[in-house]
């Protein structure tokens, strides 16, 4: 057995011989980048070898100078002694910045729909309630049992008929009504649709406890988990929280995910870990609004399909096999507890449903949320991610499709791309004439990578300024120590080492613009070929919901200047933030919602972008910066021409 400290965490593991550095790490608890999931291609991994040897973790990944300060890559070295790693600070996570209220640029938020507005529609129907009762004590007289008792003053008093008790309940309620002399509050979950089945007593709580029902809803995120807790009474939040899912420790995507789960013990760590996740949520939700978990009545969740199989415990090996078949896409009530949350005994979880592998809970939720489900106007749906998700209709129609954009939005496949936590570059700007660069990063802080979003700003503003071409390759010709070749690599100096947190140059190269035009062309032909294939183009539509973290960052110009959304007025556009928080705090307020997510899933047609034949000529043409066909742009086109001119003239 070696002992291995990891810096600057302090954590300590014993681990046996031969053991792969990356999975000790796992098991200790320490997050180290590992975008492909340990497959040893992204080179994220690298820690520093302080004291101590290990066996390998030495690949072209790695620059000479890293290998001379006793860098390694984590997932490709053995330990063979005792070590000390100190882990560097870009594979820190940090959830403070998911905490944080973004200012979109440039987009205008969509105003979700209050309580008052749900009851204006006749759309507020609690799907949890609670019914304060004093009942009569039995006597030699009146000696019902217990159980017929209780019913029978909620039939009297509160008119409440086919009703149902769990035999949870039935267990407390002899202590329960005895407690505060058959004073008692019942809690009732009502059925979707009041025809199809019975109103459930799911609990019974001593006194009047009224005042106090609550519902929680979250979202299960790939990279990010996000939670709220609901008054069931008002609509209001009164808490919010994020945080990482502890999965991403096993792997960026959904696919390294599956591949993982497949290893012996896989799928029981990825499950353990991501209701780790949610209990961790959970509690400081409870924690800041002051309340006990007995409280909360029922919890939403919505995820993609990956995740939502991941978080039940059912084996998604064959989500990523043609022909690309999940499990179910229709998931039964399920006791929270039976899972391993951190609830009350009587909780139910809904998860949203899903429509394929690739089109999941989160998008219908994404969709419920939105409200275009219920609207007049054509609306298009983007939800932007590692697997980007694309929705168009209204309340007569809906189809959808995904594709699989990569990680370059979130800082896969970039050298120095990195989440969105502090020390990003997030904006960007430069000197016409100098061709200096200006930056903001995440918290205000030295550089450390960069982000999605800052991402998209450098290379729309490289382009801007004809510091690259349409083919994202870099002007050889220009005189600027920031444009350089290194191993016949060409990239652009963001920041000299000196002016970092990492004690190297963060540049761009143009593999990294490469791989982003590859993201930015799967998500745009997607778009396009889903709109072809009902008969339509971009003019047609009305509304454009933007969803997502990321979607909260980017500046919608430089959106388009690359690429990655079709050019139409900005206007149009509105971002709806986390669209499937969203869609899941909704169906935790109202059965209404929750009765319309059947009938939305029933009318949405899911194509497959992989066997349709127009998306690979559509993905080929957007393979330029922004396409291969400027009048697809032509705000940009007449941008560029004048650019060219003041240049030339």
């Amino acid at each position: 057995m070696h002992k291995i400290l990891f810096l600057p965490h302090q954590k300590e593991i014993q681990v046996k011989d031969k053991e792969v550095l990356l999975r000790a790490a796992m098991e200790a608890g320490v997050h180290i980048n590992a975008s492909c999931g340990g497959a040893g291609v992204c080179g994220k991994c690298r820690v520093l070898i302080e004291e101590g040897q290990v066996e390998g973790g030495i690949s072209e990944k790695l620059s000479k100078e890293d290998l001379e300060k006793g860098y390694r890559q984590a997932c490709l070295a053995a330990v063979v002694s005792d070590l000390v790693i100190r882990v560097p600070v870009e594979s820190a996570i940090d959830a403070e910045v998911l905490n944080l209220a973004a200012v979109p640029r440039k987009t205008a938020r969509i105003q979700e729909m209050n309580l008052d507005q749900l009851k204006e529609k006749g759309l507020f129907v609690p799907p949890v309630e609670k019914k304060y009762l004093e009942l009569i004590p039995p006597s030699a007289q009146d000696n019902l049992p217990d159980t017929t008792r209780l019913l029978s003053f909620l039939k009297l008093v509160h008119d409440e008929h086919r009703l149902e008790v769990d035999l949870s309940v039935l267990r407390k309620i002899p202590d329960v009504l005895r407690e505060q002399d058959f004073k008692v509050t019942a809690v009732l979950a009502r059925p979707v649709r009041e025809k199809d089945g019975r109103t459930r007593i799911i609990n019974v709580q001593p006194g009047d406890t009224t005042d106090h029902n609550y519902a929680i809803a979250m979202d299960i995120g790939t990279t990010t988990i996000y939670g709220q807790l609901l008054n069931l009474r008002t609509g209001d939040v009164l808490a919010q929280y994020g945080d990482f899912n502890g999965q991403i420790s096993y792997g960026e995507d959904v696919i390294s995910r599956i591949v993982y789960a497949e290893k012996p013990g896989g799928l029981e760590k990825l499950h353990q870990v991501v209701i780790e996740t949610v209990n961790k949520i959970i509690l400081r939700l409870f924690r800041h609004a002051r309340i006990d978990t007995e409280a909360v009545s029922t919890i939403t969740l919505a995820g993609n399909t990956t995740m939502t199989q991941l978080f039940l415990k059912i084996n998604p090996r064959y989500i990523r096999r043609s022909p690309y078949v999940p499990a179910s896409t229709l998931f039964p009530p399920i006791r929270a507890v039976d899972l391993g949350l951190a609830v009350g005994d009587h909780v139910t979880a809904l998860f949203y449903p899903a429509l394929s592998s690739y089109v999941g809970g989160d998008i219908v939720s994404g969709v419920m949320g939105s409200g275009m489900y219920r609207s007049e106007a054509l609306a298009l749906f983007m939800d932007i991610g590692t697997n980007a998700e694309i929705v168009i209709g209204n309340k007569d129609w809906l189809a959808c499709a995904a594709c699989s954009a990569g990680p370059a939005f979130e800082g896969g496949g970039i050298r120095f791309g990195m989440r969105a936590t502090k020390g990003a570059i997030e904006d960007f700007s430069i000197d016409p004439v100098t061709l200096e660069p200006m930056f903001i990063t995440i918290g205000n802080v030295k550089p450390k990578g960069i982000c999605g979003s800052g991402l998209i700003s450098v290379v729309a503003t490289l382009l801007e300024t004809g510091v690259i071409s349409n083919d994202g390759k870099f002007n050889r010709d220009l005189k600027t120590p920031r444009v350089r070749a290194v191993d016949g690599i060409w990239e652009y100096v963001l920041a000299f080492k000196d002016e970092t947190q990492i004690d190297r140059d963060i540049t761009l190269s143009e593999p990294d613009i490469d791989n982003l035009i590859r993201a930015k062309g799967a998500l745009f032909s997607g778009c396009m070929t889903l709109l072809e294939e009902v008969g339509l183009s971009i003019k047609d539509v009305e509304q454009i919901y933007l969803a997502g973290g990321f979607g909260s960052y980017v500046d919608l110009e430089k959106a388009m200047t690359i690429g990655l959304l079709p050019e139409t007025d900005p206007d149009k556009v509105r971002y709806v933030g986390n669209g499937s928080l969203m869609g899941a705090k909704m169906s935790a307020l109202t059965n209404r919602i929750r009765r319309d997510v059947v009938e939305v899933t029933r009318k949405m047609t899911n194509f497959e972008l992989s066997e349709t034949t127009s998306y690979m000529d559509h993905y080929i043409a957007a393979l330029f910066l922004p396409h291969t066909d400027l009048e697809h742009f032509p705000r940009l086109k007449t941008r560029l021409e004048a650019r060219k001119s003041l240049r030339t003239g």
